[in-house]
């Protein structure tokens, strides 16, 4: 079957290149302009002639039809002065324009020549309030020398982008696109053309929420050769420790990059960027573990090396097939070797793995102009993850909740094989005062998977109430005789079960005096699991331009998928754009939206059902198993102490909509500053979440005896129902600020108040009380209350280019649970009680005030996500200078914004510009760039999740620094704060 896909993948690879030998010499990167002319009255221009010039001073031409409306085809993409005019209409200025994708839109306003006056040519990029849809003065666009302030790592690349987002409306954040594909990998930053966040937030192209969507796209090839040179280098000893570290963790990297990019012929380009990156990094545990000699709970904190050896090779072509026809292919080829991932925080040594990852994506674009008002882009993109992990230690998994995760890993030996399609067809026409928009996207996935999770079983410690012991370890009795209890945490829970048996205790006796295993899980059967998935969305739009000064947006979009029964998923969008005041150029703008989006729900969610539907696999959960640990066999357990759990999907799930409107106001200002001030609503229906639908009637189950309860099904078997019954809402409050007050400052600023509260935070979430829901609609994951945000470039002297990104925000909410199971459920997700009996034992003394883990009728149980944690401070700098010579590079370089020297730098043979890996700042023909990465450049301890077991020794703590959304397999967590020197070489 491998060799087959082997063959296949090499057949496709084969035939892209025989394609694409056989369009020579129409090969080439070609854009296409279009857009409509008409007057400041709103009346259409016919007849107006539109010419684009670079700064060779070649130009293209084009004319409006009878309808007003242009287009421009056989554009290579970079930087232009455009120029427009009639009989007696001209521009009021040349519009400086950066042709930056396959399509784009551009709309034009003629104005009497008599009152035309002549202006300076804005900068590149300059700020700028319209009633275009797409140029919404609440976006982001960076591009040029403003990328610098993102990290060069991919983990740490992912958290700089969700920190330009900001926290989405909606629970499930911000979606990513990839040169206008969903899912995928992202790109080497030194590929990235430009960034666009939170753009047209309703526009019905898009199926995921505008206030978060970011969008990337790559660099084509160029018309003359170009090169990249880089080495980024670290080490632990400028580095700060980590502060949950004892002493500094290793860490050491090496990243290589090189890129190549020039013409194959007159109408052909390609890019090559290929990227070794090793890295070594301390992965710091820090835990609450037994002394092996003396059993006393004792804090540990130490580090575990973790190697990580990742390659990267990124080929594009980009060709004009015809005059009409555009085709742009790229292919990304990326291999992930890590050793020792899975260690650190909780997780001991031997909870480590090896993980294997490689993928490959084709991404395929064709661009076709049909007349000279229609475009239709066709998109193709395949991508295939292999991953397999390979546990370090085999065996059963010890789990002590809240202090510690050892023995064997329970990941095993797992493959996972996935295929994903994805084909678009989007078509866009101007007629008159309408620009048309509609198409469809197709996409599927197949995966195959090997999942041996948990086969060896896990045993599990949590607190709970026993006897207070003295220092013979016996019972301290009270004055009727009775052992006094007391509430024990799950360390202790853990030493009195060593403890006791080496002193040849019974396991009942064990049990008696606080000791035993709150449970044991296992699972048995077929490991392989295959499924796959369609989903299709189809979409019109239209952006109406009815007057010079207003605009608006009207779409609809429809989407289904399989693997649920849902057809009614219909998403209308609609959209305003009204200039206040007179002119075609409004200072002031006013702004509003509404529109429904919708979440697929996921293959990987499908195959859980399937994998543990009692059939396929099985999982046997024990409560206070009396065998620790040595594990019988599963014939010669009884079904009284046992139960095999099963994962279903509600036959009436529906995917999660959410319905979304905002209202904003943006205002120009001088010095090239825009000001956006936005409100945003959001309100989720359908929202997943689960549910035991088998749990024991309330009142039935005794903690204390094994199998008890009276089940709704008559079998003491868990039903974890996947269900769409949650709520979620939300308001934000935003205000953006976009600045480029000279070539040598560029910043983006934004600060958003945001509250939220949901029912749920995803299909992991279970109610406390499987019967009730009282307390479960509070604060939602993502109830950050304020967040401010500060990003750009900034060159005061001497060509130092300084790129800060700061990103402060207060303290997100967490869960506090009782640390065991309460209700039978097997799940340890039951919160404490407020206690109305301060001398009750086991009653616990907590900043949120006397808890009770085990709470009794009567008393009230604390409300979901009633923590909050500590707030986050984050800055992280970039600074750099270029150092230029070998003479003028020439005109037609490669052009990209914020690039060109400095005011009174040299540009002479050899010359300095701002630094930090822009090559555009040079205005040699070679430039060699020193840089400085800081990562948490005040060395801020910002805390990771923290723990919210009341039955746990580190309780209201965290025992890791906060790794961001981009964490994952491997995190360069080892030090606090993280400086990288970077060295690029250009041509």
């Amino acid at each position: 079957m491998g060799s087959i896909r082997r063959t296949a993948a090499r057949l496709i690879l084969g035939t892209s290149y025989l394609l694409l030998s056989l369009a020579l010499p129409g090969f080439g990167q070609n854009s296409v302009l279009h857009g409509t002319v008409m007057d400041t009255t709103g009346a259409i221009v016919p007849g107006a002639t539109i010419t684009l010039s670079d700064a060779a001073g070649r130009s293209r031409s084009g004319t409006s039809d009878p309808s007003g409306n242009y287009s421009i085809s056989g554009i290579r993409q970079g930087s232009y002065i455009l120029n427009a005019s009639a009989a007696d209409l001209a521009l009021a200025q040349p519009i400086h324009l950066d042709i930056k994708s396959a399509t784009q839109t551009l709309n034009l306003t003629l104005q009497v020549r008599a009152f035309v006056q002549k202006l300076n040519v804005e900068a590149e990029g300059t700020p700028s309030v319209s009633t275009d849809t797409a140029n919404n003065a609440s976006a982001m666009v960076l591009r040029g020398s403003d990328l610098d302030a993102l990290s060069d790592d991919p983990n740490d690349l992912a958290d700089d982008l969700q920190a330009l987002a900001g926290p989405a409306a909606g629970p499930n954040g911000g979606a990513i696109y990839i040169d206008g594909f969903s899912g995928g990998e992202l790109p080497p930053k030194n590929t990235i053309r430009e960034i666009r966040i939170n753009q047209n937030p309703f526009a019905p192209e898009y199926d995921k929420l505008g206030f978060g969507r970011i969008e990337i796209f790559t660099k084509p090839g160029t018309d003359k050769f170009h090169g990249t040179f880089g080495y980024n280098f670290a080490r632990d000893f400028w580095n700060s420790r980590n502060p949950y570290a004892a002493q500094k963790a290793p860490f050491h990297l090496d990243e290589f990059n090189g890129s190549i990019s020039g013409p194959i012929n007159k109408s052909a380009s390609f890019d090559l960027d290929v990227t070794r990156e090793m890295n070594d990094n301390g992965n710091v545990v820090n835990v609450v573990t037994l002394d092996p000699t003396a059993l006393t709970p004792t804090p540990f904190t130490g580090s575990v090396l973790s190697y990580s050896r990742w390659t990267r090779v990124t080929p594009r072509i980009d060709c004009q097939l015809s005059q009409n026809h555009t085709l742009s292919v790229r292919y990304v080829f990326n291999n992930d070797d890590v050793r020792n991932a899975g260690t650190g925080a909780f997780n001991l040594t031997s909870r480590g793995y090896h993980y294997l990852s490689r993928s490959q994506t084709l991404q395929v674009t064709e661009t076709a102009v049909l007349r000279a008002n229609t475009i239709n882009e066709t998109r193709f993109q395949y991508y295939r993850p292999v991953t397999r992990s390979v546990a370090n230690t085999f065996g059963y998994a010890l789990q002590v909740l809240g202090a510690f995760n050892g023995g064997g890993n329970p990941i095993g030996n797992s493959s996972d094989i996935q295929n994903n399609y994805e084909i678009q067809n989007y078509t866009s026409i101007l007629h008159h005062q309408h620009n048309w928009k509609f198409g469809v996207r197709l996409r599927a996935a197949t995966n195959s998977n090997v999942s041996p999770q948990n086969f060896a079983g896990t045993f599990t410690f949590g607190g709970g109430v026993g006897p207070q012991l003295d220092a013979n370890n016996q019972p301290v009795l009270d004055a009727s005789g009775q052992p006094v209890l007391i509430d024990i945490s799950s360390i202790e829970a853990y030493r009195r079960t060593l403890l006791f048996q080496q002193l040849g205790y019974s396991a009942a006796q064990i049990r008696q005096l606080g000791g035993g295993a709150k449970q044991f899980a296992i699972n048995a059967g077929n490991p392989l699991i295959s499924a796959n998935q369609v989903d299709a969305g189809v979409f019109i739009g239209d952006d109406w331009r009815a007057r010079s000064n207003l605009t608006v947006s009207l779409g609809l979009r429809y989407e289904t998928q399989s693997n649920i029964h849902d057809w009614r998923d219909f998403a209308p969008r609609v959209g305003m754009a009204w200039g206040l005041g007179r002119g075609a150029a409004p200072k002031t703008v006013l702004r509003a939206g509404f529109g429904i989006f919708y979440d697929r729900f996921s293959l990987a969610n499908t195959l859980t059902a399937l994998r543990y539907n009692g059939a396929v696999q099985q999982q046997y959960v024990v409560s206070n198993p009396d065998f620790f640990v040595t594990i019988p066999a599963l014939s010669s357990w009884s079904s009284a102490v046992s139960s095999s759990t099963i994962q279903t999907i509600n036959p009436k799930l529906r995917a999660p909509s959410l319905m979304q409107s905002a209202l904003g106001l943006e205002r120009q200002l001088p010095l090239k500053t825009t000001v956006a001030l936005t409100y945003a609503n959001s309100h989720g229906l359908h929202q997943l979440r689960s549910e035991d639908i088998n749990a024991p009637w309330l009142g039935t189950f005794d903690p204390a005896v094994p199998g008890s309860g009276v089940f709704p099904l008559g079998r003491p078997q868990p039903v974890f129902e996947m269900q769409s019954s949650g709520l979620y809402n939300q308001n934000q409050v935003i205000v953006n600020v976009n600045t480029k007050m000279s070539r040598d400052i560029s910043l983006n600023a934004s600060y958003m108040y945001n509250r939220a509260m949901s029912n749920t935070d995803g299909l992991g979430t279970f109610p406390a009380n499987p019967y009730s829901m009282a307390g479960e609609y509070g604060p939602a994951a993502t109830d950050v209350h304020h967040r401010v945000f500060l990003a750009g470039t900034v060159t005061p002297i001497l060509g130092i280019r300084f790129n800060p990104l700061l990103v402060v925000t207060t303290g997100p909410p967490f869960d506090i649970t009782a640390g065991q199971d309460l209700y039978g459920d097997t799940l340890f997700n039951g919160r404490p009680g407020i206690a109305i009996d301060p001398n009750r034992p086991g009653i616990i003394q907590t900043p949120y005030g006397l808890l009770d883990p085990n709470p009794i009728p009567g008393e009230a149980i604390l409300p979901r996500n009633f923590g909050r944690g500590p707030r986050q401070i984050v800055l992280n700098m970039r600074f750099g200078r270029t150092f230029s010579f070998g003479g003028e590079r020439g005109a037609s370089r490669r052009s990209e914004p914020g690039g060109g020297a400095p005011r009174g730098a040299p540009t002479g043979p050899f010359s300095i510009g701002g630094g930090g890996g822009s090559a555009s700042a040079s205005s040699g023909r070679y430039s060699l760039t020193i840089s400085m990465n800081i990562r948490n450049l005040l060395n801020h301890n910002n805390p990771g999740p923290i723990t919210g077991d009341i039955t746990s020794p580190l309780f209201g703590r965290a025992n890791q620094p906060f790794s961001g959304v981009g964490g994952g397999i491997f995190t360069e967590s080892a030090n606090n704060r993280r400086l990288e020197l970077q060295t690029r070489f250009t041509f």
